[in-house]
């Protein structure tokens, strides 16, 4: 329970945090059961990107992970208008993923069939939604506080670093498919590039929803890296 509400309103933050711990932890899990999961039970290679999974024995877990994501954006407003939005067009584009899946053996790039283009633009408006999330929607301000979160410049920074994550990572990926020539794109395709990019750029989504969603590792995470700040607060005064 939350001190200073009433029983109605705990209810609905509670429900808000269940939320957003379930998009994070969605978003922790699928590479992880994707990758070394399926590679080490169920005998899947891993593959080129996270996407070409829906053409292999675990379609069902991509694909059902991918709606759950867009359901639980479907069902979180935030504080105003364009949050709101922005978790619909979230909501859109991880279905998108989800239900129009990638032409098989093929660079994203440069697709045989309308849907697998629907495909490449529904992930790349999915990854550009979170980071606007972490960039723009989850860090307060001194103006306007939405929401009193203990360490608030620590979690800040978790935001703002995990949106810059997202970005950084979709330019490598852009790099590799605009910019890099076809013999270089079969050399690091030797080493799943593209999946590790998308990796990375998950699992920074997936911190960030994480320590808005107040999880106990995540709050962990952010007590520890708040201690040099307070050793130094101490040592001022």
């Amino acid at each position: 329970m939350i001190p200073n509400l009433s029983d109605k309103t705990n209810a609905l933050v509670l429900s808000y945090m269940g939320i957003r711990r379930a998009i994070g932890v969605s978003g922790f899990l699928l590479p992880i059961v994707l990758g070394p999961v399926g590679w080490l039970l169920f005998g899947i290679d891993f593959q080129d990107n996270i996407s070409s999974y829906y053409h292999t024995g675990l379609r069902d877990i991509f694909v059902g992970t991918m709606c759950s994501i867009g359901i639980f954006l479907f069902c979180y407003r935030g504080y105003d208008r364009i949050e709101s939005w922005t978790a619909n067009l979230g909501c859109v584009s991880a279905l998108g993923v989800a239900l129009f899946p990638l032409d098989p053996n093929s660079d994203p790039l440069y697709q045989k069939s309308l849907i697998g283009y629907l495909h490449s633009i529904s992930g790349g408006v999915f990854f550009l939604t979170l980071a606007t999330y972490s960039l723009f929607h989850f860090p307060s301000s001194k103006a306007n506080n939405r929401e009193m979160e203990p360490h608030e410049t620590e979690r800040n920074f978790v935001y703002r670093a995990s949106g810059v994550v997202i970005l950084l990572s979709m330019a490598a990926m852009g790099g590799y498919l605009f910019l890099i020539s076809p013999e270089w794109k079969r050399t690091l395709n030797e080493y799943n590039f593209l999946f590790w990019m998308e990796w990375i750029a998950v699992w920074a989504f997936a911190s960030a929803w994480l320590t808005k969603g107040r999880t106990i590792i995540a709050d962990i995470a952010v007590d520890l890296m708040a201690i040099p700040h307070q050793l130094l607060m101490k040592r001022a005064k």
